[in-house]
């Protein structure tokens, strides 16, 4: 295997909606370069990237495959991404170690949800941009209009670099606005492509869009711009080389016309991305923390730096074990190097290294600065660690994958199969960090959270696939808490026992008041004159203590109140701890009982983005759900809805917003205070919680 230095690598993701083409793109790609001899298709289930079983059956892109080929003796690293916004964590990561994102369209539908989901990572990572604008061979292809979606909503520096010749079902040719010839080519497969002039109807709009081009290019410095005003134009050696600079600088988004299917414009973008796109020198190294002060320092692809290398995902295979995905930032590596995980202070020695073309992996000796591979078997080193030599401590700027949109409960089928539920989660947690699992054990349930409704029904197939554990998917319990909104002064309670022998007698008279929320639980001893001595106080918080936790109404936590002990009685010989603490236990439930008890459940603060047509729909549903709207936002020709709807009423909400927006509404949740729960709703929930008790007794 050839070895790659910064200059000669290209590392490019490929994201968009799904079913755009992503991965019948790469595939073509791969075919063409002549890393594999025959194509694969997603309906065959025999794509390169596309190779586990769920992927296969579903026939969509569920994790990132890392492929690469050579061309022009240069090797492209490609990253085929998953388009179901379902797996977002996946594009993220990608996206954080490639140097081009390119986007890619489908020429009849446009930009669609997914695209600009995706689109919105790579302006957060600032990352170049060329968009592709794929199956111009579908018979209502319309690729000017696609291209003007582009300009509208993805980059406003999008230009058109191919344009095709015959649009539709007989698309095989395009014309290339930078050499200004036409490409015909032979059916899929044949590998043939013919250069000639471009047809004559066609020559004005090439010169259109090479002039748009030009002026896009010549915006990037003020001596091509002064240049351009001279001459009216520019060179093609200054043009050739302002490309480069204006894509770095994101001053040019440029576009191509394809065909996945038939392989048409396929080489036209190859040429261009080993020619044009920035190479990881080109964008002149990545600024890293110093561990120790937190300053910054601007580490460069240099391979005969310091060694810094970056973990962007972790895939599990039986029979490999962990393999690991990484990003050379700097230095070389190679099997037998031993380096320092930076986040946890562990040293690790590289095993086997290998590039990888979906799950064939090649070995390699070495892998350098820039460059994208695979190492197994690391000890104690995960998704977004950064392992560096011992002389130069730093860390990659980890991903921050999207927090979670969806919750489940999951409840073993099988007693005995917590262990292996639980490793099963864990690693299932490793491959996708956007897949989250705790137990909860306000609730005593474990609660798996994720992006989408897929994700996790996915993971719960895996854990029966790969560790033979069944589980049911359910709704989790809310975290309701009780309190009070009255205040009794004066509540009492004797506990008194004879059973022959030593009886047991505990006598106290308790005050409650509500607290204001948030203040939890006060208790005060006001006792006077030893009426109960010291020694049993303690035992007698513990009493209120423990029965708050359990609950009075509704079996959940009592929040926000105010004890005060303030007189009782003792027995000199039959009073001890355990009899005050079970007469302050009864004397709090029945002072609960009397003080206007109420149910208070946790409210969630809801930020909903939907194109401007469903915002009526989207609105309606919210106040359906006992929401309130607090305010709206616009962000292009979308609509920010911001609202608190109770935790009680977001299950699958994930689900309903998709199927109300046609897949393009996302949202984004977090935990804002707890309020008072409706009276016709709070009874519906005591009732349930007592006819358990029934059941259970």
């Amino acid at each position: 295997m050839k070895e790659y230095n910064a200059e000669s690598v290209r590392n490019i993701a490929f994201i968009g909606h799904g079913g755009s083409g992503k991965t019948s793109l790469s595939e073509i790609m791969l075919f063409t370069a002549g890393e594999i001899n025959r194509i694969g298709n997603i309906a065959e289930g025999n794509t390169t990237s596309d190779y586990t079983p769920n992927e296969i059956e579903k026939q969509i892109s569920i994790s990132t495959s890392l492929l690469h080929l050579e061309w022009n003796n240069l090797k492209i690293n490609m990253l085929d991404t998953p388009g179901y916004s379902d797996f977002l964590g996946d594009v993220k990561s990608a996206l954080r170690v490639c140097d081009t994102a390119v986007v890619v369209l489908k020429s009849v539908e446009g930009v669609e949800v997914g695209t600009e989901n995706s689109t919105r990572f790579a302006n957060e990572f600032n990352l170049p941009m060329a968009v592709l604008i794929n199956k111009v061979d579908n018979e209502h292809s319309n690729y000017k209009q696609t291209e003007q979606q582009a300009k509208d909503r993805l980059s406003s520096n999008a230009v058109l670099i191919t344009f095709p010749v015959n649009e539709g079902l007989n698309f095989n040719s395009v014309v290339d606005v930078i050499s200004m010839k036409a490409y015909q080519y032979g059916d899929a497969g044949s590998k043939k492509v013919s250069v000639t002039d471009i047809p004559g109807d066609l020559k004005q709009t090439a010169e259109a869009y090479r002039t748009e081009l030009i002026e896009k290019v010549a915006e990037t410095s003020e001596e091509l711009m002064n240049k351009y005003f001279e001459e009216g134009t520019l060179s093609d050696e200054d043009l050739e080389a302002g490309i480069k600079t204006a894509i770095v600088k994101r001053n040019l988004t440029p576009v191509f016309t394809v065909s996945a299917i038939k392989g048409v414009g396929i080489n036209n973008f190859l040429d261009f991305v080993s020619k044009y796109l920035p190479s990881p020198a080109d964008r002149l190294g990545e600024e890293l923390i110093l561990k120790g002060n937190n300053n910054k320092v601007m580490v460069k692809p240099d391979a005969n730096g310091e060694t810094v290398m970056f973990i962007f995902k972790t895939i599990s295979e039986q029979h490999v074990g962990e393999l690991s995905l990484f990003k050379v930032f700097s230095g070389t590596t190679f099997a037998g190097l031993d380096l320092t995980n930076q986040t946890n202070e562990k040293t690790e020695r590289l095993s086997q290294l290998s590039v990888l073309n979906g799950h064939n992996r090649t070995d390699v000796t070495k892998i350098y600065a820039g460059d994208l591979g695979a190492v197994v078997k690391l000890k104690d080193s995960h998704t977004n660690n950064t392992l560096s030599s011992k002389n130069l401590s730093v860390l990659v700027n980890p991903i921050s994958f999207p927090g979670p949109v969806i919750n489940a409960a999951i409840i073993p089928k099988a007693k005995g199969d917590e262990d292996k539920i639980a490793t099963g989660l864990h690693t299932l947690h490793e491959e996708d960090p956007s897949f989250s699992v705790k137990f909860d054990p306000e609730i005593s349930q474990t609660i798996i959270s994720g992006q989408g409704e897929l994700q996790l029904s996915l993971a719960v197939k895996r854990l029966k696939e790969r560790y033979g554990v069944d589980v049911d998917m359910v709704e989790p319990k809310v975290p309701y808490r009780e309190a009070i909104k009255g205040k009794v002064d004066d509540i009492e309670y004797k506990h008194k026992k004879q059973s022959g022998g030593r009886g047991q007698y505990g006598h106290v008279h308790f005050k409650m008041e509500p607290l204001p929320r948030g203040k939890g639980f006060e208790f005060v001893d006001a006792i006077v004159g030893g009426v109960v001595p010291g020694r049993f106080v303690p035992a007698i918080e513990k009493g209120v203590v423990e029965t708050m936790q359990k609950g009075v109404i509704s079996g959940n936590p009592v929040v926000d109140v105010r004890v005060t002990l303030f007189d009782g009685t003792y027995h000199t010989v039959d009073s001890d701890e355990m009899s005050f603490k079970l007469a302050a236990a009864q004397c709090f439930k029945k002072g609960m009982l009397e003080a206007k008890p109420c149910l208070l459940e946790p409210i969630y603060e809801v930020e909903v983005t939907v194109p401007e047509e469903f915002m009526g729909d989207v609105m309606g549903d919210i106040s359906s759900r006992r929401g309130k709207i607090l305010g709206m936002d616009s962000n292009g020709h979308f609509q920010i809805i911001k609202a608190q709807v109770p935790l009680a009423e977001l299950y699958k909400y994930s689900s309903t917003l998709r199927s109300l927006t046609s897949g393009r509404g996302v949202h984004s949740r977090k935990f804002s205070h707890y309020e008072e729960v409706p009276k016709e709703v709070e009874q519906k929930i005591i009732d349930e919680y007592n006819k358990q008790r029934e059941e259970g007794h």
